[in-house]
C-alpha cells in the first residue's frame, strides 16, 4: 500500500470512529466505591437488557421506612448471557436481594454483583467482589431517580 493510501485509510477509520456515539459514551467506573461491598433487599421496578450495559431499578424500603429507588448497573448483555441471564431473569414486581458496589455520593445506585432471586437462585458472584471489580465498567447511564 503507499503511504497516501494507508494515510486515507486511517482518516477514514479516525472519522467513523469519532462519528460513533458510542465512542463518546464510555467512562470510568469511578463512581462506584469498589472497597465496599453491601446487599439491598427489595421490588424490582424496571429491567433494562440493553447494550452497551443492562440495568435495573430496586424499590428499596431504607431503614427510616422511606423507600429509595436503587439503579443497579450491569455489564453488558453478551457477558450476562454466559452468567445465566436471559432477558427474563427478573420482571418488575419480583423480590430479589442484590449485591452491589454502591455509589461513592451516597445516592441510591451501585455496580452489579450478584443478585439472590425469590425463588432462591443466584447469579453473579458477590463472594468474589474483588475480581468483579477488576473489570470496571465502560459505560453507564447516569443514575435515575
Amino acid at each position: 500500500m503507499r503511504p497516501r493510501s494507508i494515510a486515507t485509510a486511517l482518516c477514514l477509520a479516525f472519522a467513523l470512529l469519532a462519528g460513533s456515539p458510542a465512542a463518546w459514551t464510555h467512562h470510568s467506573g469511578a463512581m462506584f466505591d469498589r472497597a465496599r461491598v453491601i446487599e439491598i433487599s427489595g421490588t424490582v421496578k424496571e429491567f433494562l437488557w440493553i447494550n452497551p450495559h443492562a440495568s435495573f431499578k430496586v424499590e428499596v424500603q431504607d431503614a427510616q421506612g422511606e423507600t429509595k429507588l436503587w439503579y443497579i448497573e450491569m455489564n453488558g448483555v453478551s457477558n450476562l448471557v454466559h452468567e445465566g441471564w436471559k432477558r427474563s431473569t427478573i420482571k418488575p414486581g419480583d423480590k430479589v436481594i442484590v449485591t452491589v458496589n454502591p455509589l461513592r455520593d451516597g445516592r441510591p445506585g451501585g455496580w452489579y454483583l450478584g443478585i439472590k432471586l425469590a425463588n432462591g437462585t443466584t447469579l453473579g458472584n458477590p463472594a468474589n467482589a474483588s475480581s468483579a471489580a477488576a473489570s470496571p465498567p465502560a459505560a453507564a447511564a447516569p443514575a435515575a431517580q
